[in-house]
């Protein structure tokens, strides 16, 4: 367990911890950008409504800009992800857009949420299925790795002569869920090929475990 997870986690106490920057870090700091971004733009000033957030600012001290929630909680995570993944500045854009379009009020939160994860599910699973050993390929193949990621997604989102039924019902969910996201090729791409390194990295549970 990473080191942002095991402080989000704090019941969990006997988790060995991974190395920091892992992909339960990187989950964890995106939940602390989406619910930093919904903050702002929504002006949420009860923090139980974002609770990631409100970890995350406590354990770094972010002082509130202005009196609003979420400016430079947001700000801080982008930093930090750019820091620990190379993530470029497009790829929050996207979800501040994304989120911008989506969320008009608190009500829609949920919602939004609730399509996320379906998309986030269906993306991680069909893109295990369709590329299999490709993803346990060594470390020093990055580049190759990275442009297999994006060919998949772009058939995914253009493909259209699947011979699996279930594949073109999952990419037809998917191709739904993103035209209301709104989020691209290459947002889906950066997305999709740091969870998959990351988890790579992860160490391997042992049968005791």
């Amino acid at each position: 367990m990473g080191f942002f997870s095991k402080i989000f986690n704090k019941s969990n106490t006997n988790s060995q911890e991974g190395n920091v920057g892992g992909m339960e870090d990187f989950m964890t700091l995106i939940r602390v950008y989406y619910q930093s971004a919904m903050a702002a733009n929504l002006g949420i000033t009860n923090l139980k409504f974002v609770p990631d957030m409100a970890t995350f600012k406590r354990t770094l001290q972010i002082q509130t800009v202005n009196n609003k929630l979420g400016i430079a909680e947001k700000k801080a995570c982008q930093k930090m992800m750019s820091q620990m993944y190379g993530i470029n500045d497009d790829f929050f854009k996207e979800i501040d857009n994304s989120i911008k379009k989506n969320c008009k009020n608190m009500n829609d939160i949920q919602k939004y949420f609730y399509i996320f994860q379906g998309f986030n599910q269906d993306l991680m699973m069909l893109m295990g299925n369709l590329m299999q050993w490709k993803f346990r390929m060594p470390g020093m193949f990055k580049k190759l790795l990275r442009n297999m990621t994006a060919k998949t997604i772009h058939d995914i989102l253009n493909k259209n002569d699947w011979s699996d039924l279930e594949v073109m019902r999952t990419c037809a969910s998917i191709r739904k869920s993103r035209a209301t996201l709104g989020y691209s090729e290459e947002w889906m791409t950066e997305f999709v090929y740091n969870v998959v390194t990351l988890a790579k990295k992860e160490p391997r549970k042992t049968s005791e475990d």
